[in-house]
């Protein structure tokens, strides 16, 4: 079984160096942000049938890792 990442690449001169679904033009951020507004992984890969889940699932392994690795400002909520 390969990992998850290994169907990510980078290349500057795909994408303008956007880390992708390897093999495609398809940004991770782009699967990402569908799965944050809703979507449902059957939604996505109607979409871009070139997809696969293990690919949506790697795109989700991308974010966490880099979520692990770089912290984004969010607004404190007082209620907590």
């Amino acid at each position: 079984m390969t990992h998850p990442l290994e169907r990510i690449s980078i290349d500057p001169n795909i994408c303008g160096g956007k880390p992708r679904i390897r093999g495609t033009r398809i940004w991770v951020s782009l699967i990402l942000d569908f799965l944050a507004n809703g979507e449902s992984v059957a939604d996505i890969l109607s979409h871009y049938p070139e997809l696969t889940v293990d690919d949506v699932r790697a795109a989700l392994a991308y974010g966490a890792e880099m979520a692990r690795e770089k912290i984004i400002p969010v607004p404190l909520s007082a209620a907590e």
